[in-house]
């Protein structure tokens, strides 16, 4: 189920934007589903794939996405975008959800609203990811609310966290810089009392090893001296060998199996393995004598 499946049932999901607190006057009129109701919509949904009896589970749990989007305020993102990824993440969660397991949606729900709203914080807090890696994340969103002052971590501080979360100081440390430090700006930047100075952009002290003119024209060069042996080389081959070689290393789309290659020429993969083996060694030695 997608917003776009809500918005086509009875009720249309209210619009999430800056006026938060029209929002919440909105959402306050849905009401909250007891457990035998709860479960009978979702039987409904489920069974029946009625989009009206999925907007109402929708709807009875807005109110608890905005109360959980509320705890990621401190990362400096819209509320109003933190609340409407997590209500992509509830809208999933309703798909997914089986009564007969006997738990609350809300209680199903939590995760994949925490792991949508988890993705649009790693995706926008900074324009470089501070954290791609599953212990990353982890240790992303548990650094903050661990530490107990403005200041950097101590070394009794950032042991207690490692410890607690799982991860080794040099990783805490690490997330700290990455937490603290800003993004740098590639547009000039002068000074506020007016004077001349100024920081330098990294335009101007980072190097770009492909800008000189001369490499570039010999590296073209390269590439077409490279692609014209090897053009020469796969003529010198047989048809047989030359369509192997084609298939199996040179097509863009799709490499053809070994097997695929037997069945069409009517011999075993290893007789292709060993055609495909010899073709590959009569390149070589064509290119290397070439060049």
């Amino acid at each position: 189920m997608t917003q776009a499946m809500v918005k086509t049932s009875a009720m249309t999901l209210p619009a999430v934007n800056d006026d938060l607190n029209g929002y919440l006057a909105k959402i306050s009129a849905f009401p909250v589903l007891t457990m035998e109701q709860e479960q009978k919509i979702a039987r409904q949904y489920r069974d029946e794939e009625d989009l009206d009896a999925a907007g109402q589970m929708v709807m009875s749990q807005l109110r608890f996405v905005v109360h959980l989007a509320r705890s990621y305020s401190g990362y400096g993102l819209p509320l109003a975008d933190l609340v409407q990824e997590g209500n992509i993440g509830l809208m999933k969660a309703v798909k997914r959800f089986d009564p007969d397991v006997g738990v609350r949606l809300i209680s199903f729900a939590v995760h994949w609203i925490r792991a949508e709203i988890h993705e649009y914080v790693i995706r926008n807090w900074r324009i470089v990811k501070v954290a791609t890696t599953k212990a990353q994340r982890k240790l992303f969103f548990k650094l903050r609310s661990s530490k107990k002052g403005l200041g950097w971590f101590s070394a009794a501080e950032a042991s207690a966290v490692a410890k607690d979360l799982g991860v080794t100081e040099a990783q805490v440390y690490e997330m700290e810089s990455r937490l603290t430090s800003g993004d740098m700006s590639f547009d000039a930047t002068t000074a506020d009392d007016g004077s001349e100075k100024r920081a330098l952009r990294p335009a101007e002290y980072l190097s770009d090893d492909n800008a000189d003119p001369a490499l570039v024209a010999e590296n073209a060069n390269y590439s077409d001296d490279q692609n014209s042996m090897l053009s020469a080389g796969m003529e010198d081959l047989d048809a047989r060998s030359r369509d192997i070689l084609q298939r199996r290393w040179l097509n863009d789309d799709r490499k053809s199996t070994l097997q695929e290659l037997a069945d069409e020429y009517k011999v075993s993969a290893e007789r292709i393995r060993q055609i495909e083996k010899a073709a590959m060694a009569k390149l070589k030695a064509h290119i290397l004598d070439a060049a």
